[in-house]
């Protein structure tokens, strides 16, 4: 019988104690002594948001089908077992085994979140791992990042060995021979990375050096290794259908975010959102073979105990056999009262008859993303939608029976006027008179609209990497003229209106396209104490605030200064497939408010066809 890394009493003391203790569900065990390596995959989060990650499922179920290979999780300690490990001196410890993470091979960390910066800082710290990768020896597991942070790695390059660039499915088995062959041979550290660095998506920061001009843009990005590649490839996977997808993901033992079954249905987005990072860097769009998710529907709920499966993807709606696939999973599980949720739908007539088919009578809200309030602006991000596309399906919803709706906007963007703000709430009361347009005795009660602002962050790799942020204060007064203008609508009685932290954004646009040198300002602000900067209640910053003036790093550098055409980025060496030319048209075009159309409508040469797959390859035309 396996011992606990925590004891009794430590376990009594804490919050949420089955967050540290493992032996859930489909979890693996294996034998050490039939195993040579060891690969301890970590979410810098807690426990409840880490397991909701398919990412890390994905890769837990690949790794562990291999019999050399015992792969094992890892995530943040809350606050309140961090404070006893420290003071204990307990050495931070996987899920499965509970042995200490330095005696692991691989430290494998997914970085979905800027704000998640500290806590794999945190998770170093705690493993007694050294935070620079260039203070480790052969006794310190390789630390390789991924996931969609790493798209913009610079600022966390001081603290990894490796980088992967891409879908994890692809290259994991070379670098994992790569190391059971280095070790074999008795190879040092050095050498090992020296082969990781050759095999294409992988990128080892050691092995490049980066030089400035006087005004602190990049001068240079070159190699100072001969194994490592001026430009590395994204990875991505041509065929989903044939990869490996979990059929027993892990089950937790307490209630996290997502507690369900999660099928991916497919990756990439057809739109091309001039903001949307996430609809650049995973073109092209690729689905998932009907009778594959049917397969794994039936598989995935059967053993894990689910009562609920989400279909997940950037774009449900694009699917092609979205309805096929949504009339099966009711009539095949409708003796079992499987919930069925569908998230990323657009608003239109064909989405509401997917969704009136899953939900309840009683209708819960339904969530859409205008993203800006006037068209001018909306053709201006190309988000493809009108405004009587978003009134004609709004009012489509309400006949059918809901009379909540949650509406997603940004502010902040390129170009916006003080009008567009207003046309925020313009718009949520457009829809709001909508609702009161059908026949009283056809409403399903009084309606709520409940609109949501977030801060526009430039993200690398979207048309929109040049543009400028807005500092705090003009963030916090677009919100409040948005806020006046809700007071103002006739329907003010069913509008709602919230705004995400200013203070937040700030930073996220820093380490969004930052270099290597704000990587003084995240170790320092964790020195300060900072840690789990994307909760609330433990945000703090006026320590991020200390930490820049400490380190005399200027925020505006970053957020404020508009960028020229021809600078070299921090992220300029990594190759994704869409070009830098097609991002440069891109932001042209949305400074003309000219709209470019879906990857199905038109092809738009961004580039990404030599990846050979999905739906870019269908058309031959160009704009």
């Amino acid at each position: 019988m396996r011992k606990l890394a925590l004891n009794d009493e430590i376990l009594l003391k804490i919050e949420k104690p089955a967050r540290y203790i493992g032996n859930e569900v489909n979890s693996v065990m294996k034998d050490l002594e039939k195993v040579d390596i060891r690969f301890a995959m970590c979410f810098p989060d807690v426990y409840e948001i880490g397991m909701s990650h398919l990412g890390i499922q994905i890769l837990y179920d690949m790794f562990n089908r291999r019999e050399d290979v015992w792969c094992e999780r890892v995530y943040s300690p809350w606050i309140d077992l961090d404070k006893i490990m420290r003071e204990e001196k307990i050495p931070l410890f996987a899920l499965e085994s509970q042995d200490p993470i330095k005696d692991f091979d691989f430290l494998g960390i997914t970085i979905q979140y800027e704000m998640c910066y500290t806590n794999i800082l945190q998770i170093l710290d705690l493993s007694g791992i050294p935070l620079f990768a260039a203070d480790r020896t052969s006794e310190d597991p390789i630390v390789i990042g991924g996931g969609p942070c790493t798209y913009n790695p610079e600022p966390l390059a001081d603290f990894f060995d490796i980088f992967y660039i891409g879908e994890g499915e692809t290259v994991y088995d070379q670098l994992l021979d790569a190391y059971k062959e280095n070790k074999i041979f008795g190879g040092s550290r050095t050498e090992f990375l020296e082969k990781a660095a050759q095999i294409e998506g992988l990128y080892v920061p050691a092995f490049y050096d980066v030089t400035y001009h006087e005004d602190g843009t990049i001068a240079s990005f070159l190699p100072n290794n001969e194994h490592a590649k001026p430009v590395i490839q994204k990875q991505m996977v041509t065929d989903l259908s044939t990869a490996i997808y979990p059929k027993k993901p892990v089950v937790p033992f307490i209630k996290v975010t997502q507690d369900r079954v999660v099928l991916e249905i497919m990756r990439g987005c057809i739109r091309g959102c001039r903001f949307c990072q996430a609809g650049m860097l995973y073109r092209p769009t690729r689905e998932r073979d009907l009778e594959m998710l049917k397969t794994y529907a039936k598989e995935m709920l059967k053993n894990t105990g689910h009562e609920e499966i989400s279909l997940s993807s950037l774009s449900s709606s694009d699917h092609t056999y979205l309805k096929e696939l949504v009339t099966f999973l009711i009539e095949e599980f409708k003796e079992q009262g499987i919930n069925i949720s569908l998230p990323s739908l657009r608003i239109d007539s064909f989405s509401l008859d997917v969704m009136s088919k899953v939900q309840d009578i009683k209708r819960s809200s339904l969530t859409f993303a205008p993203e800006a309030g006037s068209q001018r602006m909306r053709d201006v991000i190309n988000k493809g939608l009108t405004e009587e596309m978003i009134l004609d399906g709004a009012g489509e919803a309400f006949k059918g029976g809901w009379n909540k709706v949650k509406l997603y906007f940004m502010l902040g963007l390129p170009g916006e006027t003080e009008e567009d703000m207003r046309d925020i709430a313009r718009l949520a009361d457009k829809v709001a008179r909508r609702y009161y347009e059908i026949p009283k005795e056809q409403r399903n009660g009084k309606c709520q609209i409940t609109s949501s602002t977030s801060f526009f962050i430039p993200k690398p790799f979207t048309p929109f990497q040049w543009a400028t942020m807005c500092n705090q204060e003009d963030y916090i007064a677009k919100a409040y003229i948005v806020n006046n203008e809700m007071k103002e609508q006739l329907n003010r009685k069913s509008l709602r209106y919230h705004w995400h932290e200013a203070d937040v954004t700030i930073l996220e646009g820093v380490f969004a396209r930052g270099d290597r040198k704000v990587s003084k300002v995240l170790l320092e602000a964790y020195r300060l104490g900072c840690l789990y900067d994307s909760w609330t209640e433990t945000f703090c910053n006026e320590k991020w605030m200390q930490a820049f003036e400490n380190t005399k790093v200027d925020i505006g550098f970053y957020n404020l200064r508009e960028r020229s055409m021809d600078e070299i980025f921090p992220w300029d060496f990594i190759d994704i497939g869409v070009t830098k030319e097609f991002l440069k048209k891109e932001w042209e075009r949305s400074k003309e408010g000219i709209v470019t159309p879906n990857c199905r409508m038109q092809c738009a040469g961004c580039g990404v066809a030599k990846y050979k797959g999905g739906v870019c390859v269908e058309s031959k035309s160009k704009i």
